[in-house]
């Protein structure tokens, strides 16, 4: 674990626009600085960087942060590692807690794999290229057979291990690298009867392995061999640095054009993408030859939520691809099928076709998986009824999978009208395969996090306005907590007038929000709101009524997701829009002070208000299951009845009551 105080040196120390300026051309505009955002594909820039405030927006797909959020978002890397990154660019070096012997152990022999990953790459790539071996063989099937280019087989780090049985072995320990670590990795093998150290991948051309951060930590060899004696494919077991349910073959070289484009492109094997790529089509991966596992599904969804299947055009690719098919739509995502002509694999149609060709076929052949899976697995099924029960039977299981109540409602009305069947018996037995099988706390886990979404998309657009004109007791929870926070970071120091007893009184806003909680006792329900309004309490307290908390308490926050929704909320100009409006009209603009002194207070009271009703349904659910006692039911009516007043009294007026 990095200490605070070195976290606040990187903080310090870095400096937003040289950061970004090494993955994105800034263009100084005014006070800061635009660009393209390198997180979606767009023509005109919307991406804004702010050197004063040290933080970045964009105001079209609505990401933000900071110079480190910046590098772990760009990256995929994780928080210390993004810190570690920003360390290193300035010199700073990076202190952690103290470790135990056995993590100083585990993360030595880590990088000690690491090492050798690296070493080994680089010495196969170079026999590849300049031993007589490597390029009479392995350099003549990249080069002739498969039409690589010199560029393609550097950036892939392509390469060829000799025939002889132990000379990247020999050559490994000649360098200095331990036994212990070319058998942990699988590049060495040891036989059992002498004790001799061998070659796993020997007389094969190799594929390296990146993980996300570019680091190498598998390989893959082919053999060239016709004779069907050895398996065609080797590659490297689990190890400490590498699991093959956890990576995807590509995805280092395909993320930023994932991001910007999209979706990603998922086919089988190596060969499918490094061709893919050099056609110039590089939102790629493959699941190289494994059976597709969530774990790689969810690490892509970092990236995208839309994946592309592309198949081989014969009967074994189409099965190939329905095999996990059903657990990328039980993650949310959508899934869309490219059926090559029965010719053609990924490789050999990229090969053939230029990189407009590519896209354009994948533009207009793409299809829906449900729909796609329907239509072709009743054709199948021809007339025969028994079939074709069997195939809704198949795709009611596919629909169950997905957890979106909207999707899961389309692809039923669409699967009904392809299949020639009532839409309402798909819905019945859909939904009674649901109850079995995921449950309704699943689906309502599903909903609330479908409607933070929905909520960060709109705060991204910038749709939410000032809540002194648009809260009313229509509003969520969440949205609430959202506007009381951001009173809080904007307007938190401030004052504002009401009249008590005939009496002018000056209301702090920090002061009014934070005693009207603590009060009463809450915890917001969105927990990256909730850890702010900690945040938030903890200074307050520490610096007192009336003095301003720094934002850079939340800016530079060590949750990325407290600081990207900082950064939401310091970028929104809530009143611009309102001011123009109203000059035009010539109506008079509120002051900001008689803007805090209605929306405060409104604030407050509708929050609570909405607290109430939430406790109130609660208390309807236990009166309501029947389990209670006689006296249990007259204390769970009398406590109804209580805060039914508490809810009255605050629809009239938004004195603080307790709760």
């Amino acid at each position: 674990m990095i200490d605070r105080a070195t976290v606040d040196r990187i903080y310090a120390a870095a400096n937003i626009v040289d950061i970004i300026s090494d993955y994105v051309t800034l263009k100084k505009k005014g006070v800061n600085y635009q660009a393209c955002c390198p997180f979606h594909n767009e023509k005109t820039p919307s991406f804004v960087v702010s050197p004063s405030k040290g933080v970045y927006k964009c105001f079209g797909c609505g990401k933000g942060g900071n110079a480190v959020t910046f590098v772990m978002e760009h990256e995929s890397i994780t928080y210390p590692e993004a810190l570690k990154i920003v360390a290193k660019r300035y010199g700073i070096e990076v202190e952690e807690r103290e470790q135990t012997e056995e993590d100083v152990r585990r993360n030595n022999n880590r990088e000690s794999m690491f090492a050798l990953n690296g070493w080994a790459a680089e010495y196969f790539a170079k026999y590849l290229l300049n031993n007589a071996e490597g390029k009479s063989i392995g350099l003549s099937y990249f080069a002739q057979k498969r039409g690589f280019t010199d560029a393609t087989i550097r950036k892939f780090g392509l390469g060829f291990c000799s025939a002889a049985g132990d000379a990247m072995t020999q050559a490994a320990l000649a360098a200095g690298y331990k036994e212990e670590f070319l058998l942990s990795t699988g590049l060495t093998l040891k036989r059992e009867s002498d004790g001799r150290l061998y070659d796993r991948f020997r007389d094969r051309v190799m594929f390296p392995v990146h993980n996300i951060s570019g680091r190498v930590v598998a390989f893959g060899g082919r053999t060239l061999r016709t004779d069907g004696k050895v398996a065609k494919y080797q590659n490297s077991p689990e190890s400490e640095i590498y699991s093959k349910t956890r990576e995807l073959y590509g995805l280092y070289f395909a993320k930023k054009a994932i991001q910007q484009q999209g979706f990603a492109i998922m086919v089988e094997g190596y060969t499918d993408v490094i061709s893919m790529h050099q056609a110039g089509v590089e939102n790629v991966v493959a699941s190289s030859g494994t059976s597709l596992t969530i774990d790689q599904i969810r690490l892509l969804s970092r990236f995208t939520r839309n994946i592309t299947v592309i198949y081989d055009g014969d009967s074994a690719g189409v099965k190939a691809t329905m095999r996990g098919i059903d657990m990328i739509l039980k993650e949310g995502m959508n899934v869309r099928i490219v059926s090559l002509p029965v010719e053609h694999d990924p490789d050999s149609f990229a090969r053939a076709h230029t990189a407009d060709q590519v896209r354009e076929y994948i533009q207009n052949t793409e299809e829906d998986f449900l729909s796609f899976k329907a239509k072709m697995l009743m054709r199948e099924a021809g007339k025969d009824p028994i079939k074709r029960s069997e195939v809704i039977g198949d795709m009611v299981r596919s629909i169950v999978q997905i957890p979106d109540p909207i999707q899961r409602s389309v692809y039923i009305k669409e699967c009904a009208r392809t299949m020639d069947i009532d839409e309402n018996v798909l819905i019945a037995e859909v939904a009674r395969k649901r109850a079995v099988h995921t449950g309704d706390r699943e689906t309502e886990e599903f909903v609330r996090n479908q409607q933070a979404q929905m909520r960060r998309e709109e705060r991204a657009l910038g749709q939410e306005v000032n809540l002194a004109r648009t809260a009313t007791a229509g509003s969520s929870i969440e949205a609430l907590e959202y506007e009381l926070i951001k009173y809080l970071l904007k307007s938190g120091h401030n004052n504002y007038e009401v009249i008590e007893s005939r009496k002018a009184v000056q209301i702090n806003v920090a002061n009014e929000i934070l005693t009207s909680i603590e009060e009463d006792n809450i915890t917001f329900l969105d927990p990256v709101l909730n850890k702010m309004l900690t945040t938030y309490h903890e200074q307050w307290r520490e610096l007192g009524i009336g003095v301003e908390v720094p934002v850079q308490y939340f800016v530079n926050h060590p949750d990325p997701e407290v600081c990207n929704m900082a950064v939401d909320i310091l970028t929104s100009d809530d009143n611009y829009v309102a001011s123009v409006i109203w000059k035009q009209k010539d109506v008079h603009i509120e002051s900001e002070e008689e803007m805090l002194a209605v929306g405060v207070p409104k604030a407050i009271m509708l929050y609570r208000s909405k607290i109430v009703e939430r406790m109130i349904d609660a208390e309807r659910e236990r009166l309501a299951s029947g389990l209670l006692s006689d006296d249990e039911e007259s204390e769970c009516t009398m406590r109804i009845s209580q805060l039914n007043k508490v809810k009255n009294a605050l629809s009239k007026s938004s004195d603080r009551l307790i709760l």
